[in-house]
């Protein structure tokens, strides 16, 4: 009596779903011409309600004298291009650098809660700021530049007393530790200067940039993160190809060809310099640096190259969106963006969470 062997099947590949270089352009001009559009309806938006139409004819009028007549009031044109227009810019430069930043710090760490604020730059930032507006120190002496400076230098501080003291370790993860305690030391020190030093006119300013906006915002101000978004996230877009790399871990990354260590330096202190450009002038804006990156993440993958550029728009959307919605939720006061930012991004991201962990523990 004979019996037959079973036989057996291989299994089946599973399908993995590639996106198009298609679905991922139009993805990017989708992005695109929304991040347009919320831009001019945040022109448009405030006290003075300005036609979109009108924004662009007023921006366009002033790119080129002459093209057509004009028939709106100069009053309406110095609204739009002295006052909310480099605002609004700013905000976008702002959250794309943010939003990169973000995203780089998460693939470097390897871990999903990094933000761009790791090694200290908020804090140092703070720091620098708090010194001025309370102490006096260096006060007026670059005129409008004064806080954004102090701002940017404060935020080098805790980076490169980072580099300096974990650099010594051959792990990397030691820069990084460093970074988190020097911003414990740095909020200590804004909290005790403004204690003891600062009288009530001073600490609801100091609190007021801490917390983010752009209401000092011009077109002076705009060039410097302007800059630092171009120079600085260019080379972390032609470096993405090795951020890849690490997701192999640090053994496999090395077989490969790339210097783990010097890499993970290099990334973190491009992420920490462009994040300390963005709080110079915009303060310490929280969430759009954790939040955005798993979004575009959700939307084009986790490959670098497609990853950056897409948290960049989404970046830049939401903070043009945020700015817009902070100034206009109370008539008597400004709501900082930060504020805004922390309210409807935390429900996001823990949203978020669940629908990526909440049915494993199920």
């Amino acid at each position: 009596m004979s019996t037959l062997a079973p036989t057996r099947t291989a299994p089946a590949k599973p399908q993995v779903r590639r996106r198009s270089r298609v679905g991922f352009g139009m993805i990017v001009v989708v992005l695109t011409a929304v991040l347009l559009v919320a831009i001019a309806a945040a022109v448009s938006f405030g006290s003075v309600r300005i036609p979109i139409g009108d924004v662009w004819a007023i921006v366009v009028h002033r790119l080129m004298p002459g093209a057509f007549e004009s028939w709106w009031t100069e009053a309406r044109a110095v609204i739009v291009v002295e006052s909310r227009l480099p605002r609004t810019l700013t905000a976008a430069v702002v959250g794309a650098s943010l939003a990169i930043a973000g995203g780089v710090a998460q693939a470097v760490t390897r871990n999903p809660l990094a933000d761009p604020y790791l090694l200290g730059v908020s804090s140092g930032a703070g720091f620098g700021v708090v010194l001025v507006m309370t102490l006096g120190i260096g006060a007026g002496t670059l005129g409008a530049f004064t806080i954004p400076t102090a701002a940017f230098i404060g935020a080098m501080i805790p980076l490169f007393l980072a580099l300096l003291i974990g650099g010594r370790y051959p792990q990397s993860t030691a820069i990084v530790l460093v970074g988190v305690a020097l911003g414990s030391v740095f909020s200590a020190l804004i909290t005790f200067t403004l204690l003891v030093f600062a009288d009530e006119h001073t600490l609801s300013g100091v609190l007021h940039w801490l917390a983010g906006g752009f209401g000092d915002a011009r077109w002076s101000t705009l060039t410097f993160p302007t800059v630092a978004l171009l120079v600085i996230g260019t080379a972390l877009l032609i470096g993405a190809p090795r951020l890849d790399l690490l997701k192999t871990g640090d053994d496999g990354a090395a077989a490969l060809g790339l210097n783990v260590r010097r890499f993970r330096v290099i990334q973190l202190l491009a992420v920490s310099m462009l994040a300390g450009a963005a709080v110079s002038v915009g303060g310490g804006i929280g969430f759009v640096g954790l939040l955005v990156p798993h979004l575009a993440g959700y939307i084009v993958g986790t490959r670098a190259l497609r990853l950056l550029p897409v948290a960049a728009l989404l970046g830049a959307i939401a903070l043009v969106g945020a700015d817009t919605l902070a100034r206009s939720i109370a008539r008597s006061t400004e709501v900082p963006v930060g504020v805004v930012t922390a309210l409807v991004g935390a429900p996001i991201f823990v949203f978020m969470l669940y629908r990526q962990y909440g049915k494993v523990g199920r």
